[in-house]
């Protein structure tokens, strides 16, 4: 057991001299002005959205019970799947425990060992490991919206499929996916797009719908987007927790039946269901929210003196890691609290603050966050 916990003092030391040791730190709402979470719409804390989560406990327990296989689809989910759908333009949606749970199920479902992967350099995590975890023939890495690159992968694979991998807007650098070219070029090489809308739906397109169904017209999965399977998150503009596959129904009922993070989990949480509900039923009576995020971001990118964001993620390199971290505890001195990504959180390798912009931003909020922003900056 010595030998254990030397390798792990080891491991922690090698951290502790890049800069790079992380450590949790217990927040509250409301305890600093949050520029760093992803609530892009502002309603994690709306009486609309609680109100919503309470009377789902109410109606089905504290939790689900069950595998949605067995007991664990619950009347809520499927209001919710349908309220997805309607939203995105799908014309089927499944719902899971978590985002990354999403991607998970989706990239180890649809390959098999006479597929290529091309996923994006800058992918996220879950993304990555889904391709690890994928019964794959063979994965390659794609530089970063490199349309060229990805058509040359596809155009040489030896492999029967293919499936593409990206996301419409990137977690990290904040920056947008070129999501039209990607739908064209996957029809045009028979592939399938796999996209990841976490930082899109509630944010991008009217209504929040997301990037897929605004360049298109249509959802992931409609007739012309048969290849197109969207996922996402119900933690960020949905102010709960979960995550969802967007798609043509024989994409669901395949997931349903063979996607391991699908049928070996527990049904999403009642309150979590319930919560996203009363999100989408307050986004859907308040239309303009996306738009009072993205000016609210322009607000704070020009105050940062960078370019304005495709949705609400704000990115600034810094020389490195101890850099950054002073600069988020500067921030959080004066009240506001920042984000800040370190190898190998970061897909370029740099270190960056991280911030992000929300709805929920008032006038005085804005004001005195870009004055402590500039000063950073």
């Amino acid at each position: 057991m010595t030998e254990f916990l030397d390798w792990l003092a080891d491991a922690a030391d090698r951290r502790a001299a890049r800069g790079l040791t992380r450590r949790l730190h217990t927040t509250k709402p409301g305890d600093l002005l949050d520029l760093a979470g992803n609530d892009y719409l502002g309603l994690r804390t709306d009486p609309r959205v609680i109100a919503a989560a309470v009377a789902a406990v109410e109606s089905h327990g504290g939790g689900s019970g069950a595998s949605r296989l067995v007991t664990g689809t619950l009347p809520v989910h499927d209001d919710l799947e349908a309220t997805l759908a309607g939203l995105l333009g799908s014309p089927a949606a499944l719902v899971l425990s978590t985002g990354y749970a999403a991607n998970l199920a989706a990239l180890t479902t649809l390959t098999d060992a006479d597929t290529l992967v091309v996923s994006d350099a800058h992918a996220h995590a879950s993304l990555i490991d889904g391709c690890r975890l994928s019964r794959a023939g063979r994965v390659a890495v794609s530089r970063h919206n490199d349309l060229d690159h990805i058509a040359e992968l596809l155009s040489g694979r030896a492999e029967g499929r293919a499936v593409v991998v990206a996301e419409s807007i990137y977690s990290v650098l904040g920056d947008a996916a070129p999501v039209a070219e990607l739908v064209d070029l996957t029809r045009a090489q028979g592939a399938v797009l796999v996209i990841d809308e976490a930082h899109a739906v509630g944010v991008c397109g009217v209504g929040g719908r997301g990037l897929v169904a605004e360049v298109t017209g249509f959802g992931a999965g409609a007739p012309g987007l048969e290849h197109v399977v969207v996922t996402g998150t119900l933690s960020k503009s949905l102010a709960a927790q979960g995550g969802f596959v967007m798609s043509h129904p024989s994409v669901r009922e395949h997931l349903v039946n063979t996607a391991r993070p699908f049928i070996y989990d527990t049904g999403l949480a009642p309150a979590a269901a319930g919560a996203a509900l009363g999100a989408l039923d307050a986004l859907a009576s308040e239309p303009d929210r996306p738009k009072r995020l993205h000016d609210n971001a322009a607000r704070l990118a020009a105050a940062l003196g960078i370019d304005t964001p495709a949705g609400g993620v704000m990115s600034v390199p810094m020389p490195g890691p101890e850099e950054a971290l002073a600069a988020v505890a500067r921030a959080a001195e004066q009240g506001v609290r920042i984000g800040c990504f370190r190898p190998p959180s970061t897909p370029d390798g740099s270190s960056r603050l991280r911030l992000t912009a929300n709805a929920g931003l008032s006038d005085t909020d804005l004001d005195r966050a870009s004055a402590i922003l500039e000063d950073l900056a």
